[in-house]
């Protein structure tokens, strides 16, 4: 079977609330297993931003990366209303894909 390649926006949420991290992406299903492994050191991993709370497909890579670069200089109200349109209880959407549940989340990990 021959996976299929999308290019998609999304935001990554460490819980409800939490910290935020948009990005871009062709491969949705590889880019959220490299997040939740903390395979990639930097700001998600430092700050456990995995959960899947919100994304969008385009039909080229160009409007996706368009789309993210809009979303990214939007105030953070802006991005919890985006999130919460459809994703009122910021449930992890990365389930729906075939991962595993998270492990419920309590306080931000200080960094240090």
């Amino acid at each position: 079977m021959q996976r299929e390649f999308q290019p998609t926006v999304y935001i990554l949420a460490s819980r409800k609330n939490g910290t935020l991290n948009t990005g871009v992406t062709s491969d949705l299903i590889q880019r959220i297993h490299g997040h939740r492994e903390g395979a990639v050191p930097g700001f998600t991993r430092d700050y456990g931003v995995k959960r899947l709370v919100w994304f969008e497909q385009h039909s080229t890579m160009e409007h996706a990366i368009v789309r993210e670069k809009r979303i990214k200089k939007w105030n953070r109200v802006w991005k919890l209303d985006l999130i919460e349109r459809d994703n009122l209880g910021w449930r992890d959407l990365a389930e729906d894909l075939g991962f595993a549940p998270l492990e419920p989340t309590g306080s931000p990990r200080s960094r240090g």
